[in-house]
């Protein structure tokens, strides 16, 4: 597949309110996040409330979504391990990782929910354009990947290629939370107590492994700049 082959806006048909854009300090407890999230998607929904993108940080923790085998939580006593509600397998949070949930009503711009994911696939490879990472999809798997040449070919003589964000949702009368994960500066050993999203050929990398060295902040900028190219207008809030 060629890299970034896909033209997909999800812009409200009626601009109306600016997507929230809130960046919050420090690291948030998950179960947190998660109340929170279900908040906010109620009072976007019943209330009328402004769509949010909410970025944050965790402590190291695992996440099993709808489609987790067991047997992929190959250490469950090395961190929490959270059930959670949206699609997808295990996947792994912690510090140097930017998790990105995302609260759009898909009323208001298109109810589609594997375009919505494409869209969310485009976000991420168009942040991460912006820093010289060429990155793809894959029709097979979800989640933004890296071609690694500096790597052996995989046993069937394909290129070996490293996952650098995975992307889970789940969606409530149309609107969605949870959202994408994007690896900047995280331990990678930690990803050894899973198999991230049940991908057990390729394995992980971030910005800092690949030789970019940059900052949590410096990536929200262009994150901010991308998202806007496929999901309009922001405005930043305070985080709480």
């Amino acid at each position: 597949m060629q890299r970034n082959q896909i033209d997909i806006s999800f812009r409200p048909r009626d601009p109306g309110m600016p997507v929230e854009w809130r960046v919050e300090r420090g690291l948030t407890p998950y179960p947190d996040a998660l109340v929170a999230m279900e908040e906010r998607v109620a009072a976007i929904r019943d209330e009328g409330a402004p769509e949010l993108v909410w970025l944050v940080e965790h402590p190291p923790l695992y996440t099993a979504g709808t489609s987790a085998t067991p047997a992929d939580l190959l250490q469950p006593d090395r961190f929490p391990v959270f059930a959670t509600g949206r699609g997808g397998e295990y996947t792994y949070h912690g510090p140097g990782q930017r998790v990105a949930y995302v609260m759009l009503d898909l009323k208001r711009r298109r109810e589609d929910v594997r375009a919505f994911v494409a869209a969310l696939e485009a976000w991420t490879i168009g942040a991460l354009d912006r820093v010289n990472i060429r990155s793809e999809r894959r029709e097979d798997r979800v989640g933004v990947w890296v071609a690694r040449p500096d790597k052996p070919p995989l046993p069937d003589g394909s290129p070996a290629e490293d996952k650098i964000a995975a992307i889970g949702i789940r969606l409530r009368r149309w609107v969605s939370y949870h959202g994408i994960s994007i690896n900047i500066e995280p331990d990678l050993t930690h990803f050894s107590g899973i198999v991230p999203c049940g991908v057990s050929e390729h394995g992980v990398t971030s910005l800092v492994d690949l030789g970019l060295p940059i900052t949590l902040g410096e990536f929200d900028v262009v994150l901010r700049q991308a998202f806007e190219d496929v999901f309009g207008q922001t405005v930043q809030i305070a985080s709480s």
